[in-house]
């Protein structure tokens, strides 16, 4: 009869004994544990067998090499159907515990929550982020953080009241099936109102400054869900004094200009929420949302009255004043704007359409006093359906906006005639000027459409500080390290044309007229009246002086027409605007790979 004898592989001592002699075995089946620096270390069955002889004891020491189980040949079959180690065995306790820890950070766990929420009209947390990422591409940081509040609260009522700490943080992608896995990994941190109205407690602080810092440190966009409402004063637990030391602020400010961020903005927003709302590149707020730097507490609080919080920056007053860049309907469209608007950042996407191109032959009338809807021209010029419009309520005069030329995404400023005849106000030069910023932060080329007779003057003008915020243009535009393609449908005058050229005509790597272009130092009318205002007021006939200045005017006219300007070749070309998009097209693609500018965007 063989006998096979298990010895110890190491040095150690017996801790248990899992057989007594007689006993069947099977190869892999545990003998015994061995004990050493307080763990314990398996000794297994080569072979099937029967315990022969057991040579040790629990607590014998024993030395490497020394025999610690005899085992006899098996006696006879084993039995049929699975062997010991093939059986299904019950969950683990520890594993059991996590799973069930993790099953409450569900919606499912908390139904009355999740029933008050959706009786708003609104998403939970949880389903906004789940419609925001790719499926099965979210992998949570943070998720069994509880408040901060163990010395009031008992531990289990925080476990189930309190899931994420009201903050839901982690990484998945946007747009994969686009732009590929690898570059569509985004960071997103949303706040769960459902949970002490999605207010910042001790644990989410950590949990923004861990999910921040790995943004930077792996390039990830970042989307903000603001809704909440500010600091927690409940939180009680081992907090220090002012909290003033919290890192998030600054860390998700850092970003700024480095990888696009996000803030969307559904309901009550306040405070510290709102100041990471306010650091993103892009808010975009549902029509039932209030954003503002305090809620009716704290105003209440600092001797300033009793509000309601519906009163606190609603969305009227925070579009108008371009808080707010792209209102819409509810989180839905909300995280459709957002996925979007990261698309640009992204990349060029491969299927595209766009509009019969020979509409742009008439898209700007023949009367050069007649207005059109620069809207609409961009809404022909770009891809179908490809167009982001950003702070539409606030500078009516000045369109920005996001668009696709041939799937390659683009930047886009354009002066609206429809407003002020184009000119430029103060609010447009800094809402141009920012999306300068932005365009040159994230790579994306300029398309700039121009029809302008310049900078708005007069003393109302000055009063909004027209010196500087004009200039905010100039300055943004030599910094630009994008490329700038213009196109001049009608006017181009003065230096509010040079500073959407991005400071004069020959910045653009390519400036193109259409045939109603026209060019100027000044105003056609303003240029003649003060030219030639000697003579005409040598004319003492009030028609006779009308038509001489009408005469003027069309020579005036001739010259500036982009016609004749292209013969000094300060501009590129005139062209049938049908072509516009080969054009640009063209363009772009001489300018090779597009660097990101880097610098951080201006929040307003």
């Amino acid at each position: 009869m063989h006998m096979t004898t298990v010895t110890s592989p190491i040095a150690a001592t017996v801790a248990h004994l899992l057989v007594e002699e007689g006993q069947p075995v099977t190869a892999g089946a545990t003998l015994l544990f061995l004990e050493i620096m307080k763990m314990e270390q398996p000794v297994v069955a080569s072979t099937d067998g029967v315990v022969d002889h057991l040579h040790v004891a629990a607590g014998d020491p024993v030395e490497v090499g020394q025999a610690l189980v005899t085992l006899a040949p098996a006696t006879a079959e084993p039995p049929p159907g699975p062997r010991p180690t093939d059986t299904p065995q019950d969950e683990r306790a520890d594993l059991a515990a996590v799973h069930r820890r993790q099953a409450m950070l569900l919606d499912d766990a908390r139904p009355d929550a999740v029933a008050r929420r959706h009786a708003l009209g609104f998403r939970t947390a949880r389903e906004n982020v789940e419609d925001l990422l790719d499926e099965g591409s979210f992998t949570e940081y943070g998720g069994l953080a509880i408040a901060a509040q163990r010395s009031r609260r008992d531990l289990d009522e925080l476990i189930a009241r309190t899931p994420a700490d009201g903050l839901i943080t982690g990484i998945g992608t946007v747009n994969a099936d686009l732009f590929g896995v690898d570059t569509s990994q985004v960071a997103v941190a949303a706040y769960d109102y459902t949970v002490l109205a999605g207010t910042q407690g001790q644990a989410n602080h950590t949990k923004k400054d861990r999910l921040f810092a790995l943004a930077e440190r792996l390039g990830l966009p970042v989307v903000v869900f603001a809704e909440g409402g500010g600091g927690r004063p409940g939180d009680t637990d081992n907090l220090g004094g002012s909290w003033l030391d919290a890192e998030a602020f600054a860390l998700f400010a850092r970003l700024s200009g480095r990888m696009p961020t996000v803030a969307i903005v559904n309901g009550r927003c306040f405070a510290g929420n709102a100041a990471l709302a306010g650091c993103a590149d892009l808010i975009v707020a549902t029509r039932s949302s209030n954003l503002g730097m305090a809620g009716p507490a704290m105003i209440e609080g600092g001797g300033l009255g009793v509000v309601a919080p519906e009163d606190i920056g609603p969305i009227e007053v925070q579009a108008a004043n371009g808080v707010v860049d792209v209102v819409v309907d509810d989180e839905a469209e909300a995280v459709a704007v957002a996925k979007r608007y990261l698309g640009y950042t992204q990349g060029t996407v491969e299927e595209w359409r766009c509009a019969d191109q020979s509409a742009l032959r008439d898209a700007v009338p023949e009367n050069r006093k007649r207005v059109y809807d620069m809207r609409q021209v961009l809404a022909t010029l770009a891809d179908t359906d490809s167009v982001l419009e950003l702070r539409e309520g606030h500078a009516p005069g000045m369109l920005t906006a996001f668009a696709r030329i041939e799937g390659r995404p683009v930047g886009i400023i354009a002066n609206v005639p429809t407003h002020l005849g184009g000119a430029i106000d103060a609010e447009g030069a800094d809402v141009a000027a920012r999306h300068l910023q932005l365009c040159d932060a994230h790579g994306l080329p300029v398309v700039v459409l121009c029809d302008t007779p310049g900078f708005m003057v007069g003393p109302e003008a000055e009063a909004d500080a027209g010196v500087r915020r004009f200039s905010r243009l100039f300055v943004t535009g030599a910094a630009l390290s994008v490329p700038i393609v213009t196109v001049i449908t009608r006017k181009g005058y003065g230096l509010g044309a040079q500073a959407m050229f991005g400071g004069h005509l020959k910045v653009p790597v390519m400036t193109l007229g259409w045939p109603t272009a026209e060019l100027g130092p000044m105003g056609l009318e303003g240029a003649v009246r003060l030219g030639f205002r000697r003579e005409l007021e040598a004319i003492e006939d009030a028609e006779q002086r009308a038509a001489r200045e009408a005469e003027l005017i069309d020579l005036a006219h001739t010259n500036a027409e982009g016609l004749n300007i292209a013969t000094f070749a300060e501009i590129d070309d005139v062209i049938d605007p049908a072509d516009t998009r080969s054009r640009i097209v063209a363009a772009l693609r001489a300018c090779g790979p597009i660097p990101r500018g880097g610098r951080f965007i201006d929040p307003r």
